[in-house]
């Protein structure tokens, strides 16, 4: 009878803070919680005994310090908390984030005369829709050193707690960039001696651009890798303002409907080779 109770019994419910999102993970809601990039509500934590007690014992120190309040719950009411997401017993009450504007960007690039002579390496995302793909693609592109990702507002996923769990983090402390007019930022820079360079699953669909792998990429100055939306690829309108289009080659005769790599994993590798080449000169 009481084991019976005990699994009718609801969660409980809530009340969210008005404007605020739910972070789950370990990875974000403790670089979440060492930032000062979010305001910080609550610290929802599962009761537990086991083996990340220790990590636990940590968020509970960092939440203290800020002055946030920690509540302890059931594994049910944690999951009715994250929704169904994998939350790793931890989900944290705070303002969401937002994308930073070009604008802010430039502000902090003003007087920066070391960067001016530096091969910087920016990656420019074009309507990239799926929340996983973004994190993901943010984790890379902070990993292999990027040093600033740019997307276009349109069609494009919002900075969400699923993006951040993707990341593993990375979004919590990586400034993202957006712009409304991606063609006219993409001619700005080109005036400005930036390389625009395209990505492209199929030498054969593109056209009047050259195509290289991406293994004999070389670049003297900074450039700009672009990467299209999971489906279509790279718009034609930002085709045609790349100076040149990378590919990756396949290792093998590849079957009809997995001619390509999943695109946040094809970003690494452009990145990857990117940087491999910019530390060789």
């Amino acid at each position: 009878s009481k084991v019976r109770k005990r699994l009718q019994q609801k969660p409980l419910v809530i009340e969210r803070t008005r404007g605020s999102e739910m972070l789950f993970g370990i990875a974000p809601c403790s670089l979440a919680l060492s930032q000062s990039r979010r305001d910080i509500f609550r610290l929802f934590l599962k009761q537990s005994s086991g083996p990340r007690q220790r990590v636990m014992s940590e968020l509970v120190l960092q939440a203290t310090a800020r002055g946030v309040t920690v509540h302890h719950v059931t594994r049910r009411e944690m999951d009715a908390l994250c929704r169904g997401h994998v939350h790793q017993g931890v989900c944290l009450e705070a303002t969401p984030l937002r994308f930073k504007s070009l604008e802010e960007a430039e502000k902090l690039d003003l007087g920066d005369e070391e960067n001016k002579s530096q091969q910087l390496v920016w990656l420019v995302l074009e309507q990239i829709q799926d929340p996983m793909n973004l994190g993901a693609l943010l984790r890379s592109a902070y990993f292999l050193g990027v040093d600033r990702v740019v997307t276009s507002q349109r069609n494009s996923c919002p900075l969400t707690p699923t993006v951040s769990k993707a990341s593993s983090g990375a979004m919590e402390v990586f400034d993202v960039y957006s712009t409304d007019d991606l063609r006219s930022f993409l001619k700005a820079k080109t005036a400005e001696g930036w390389e625009v360079v395209g990505t492209v699953s199929n030498p054969e669909d593109v056209e009047n651009i050259p195509v290289i792998s991406c293994l004999e990429f070389q670049w003297n100055k900074p450039v700009i890798i672009v990467i299209g939306s999971e489906g279509d690829g790279l718009s034609l309108e930002t085709q045609l303002l790349c100076h040149r289009m990378l590919a990756i080659p396949p290792g093998r005769a590849l079957h009809p409907g997995i001619e390509s790599l999943n695109v946040s994993v094809a970003t690494g590798k452009y990145s990857s080779d990117a940087q491999k080449h910019h530390s060789s000169k």
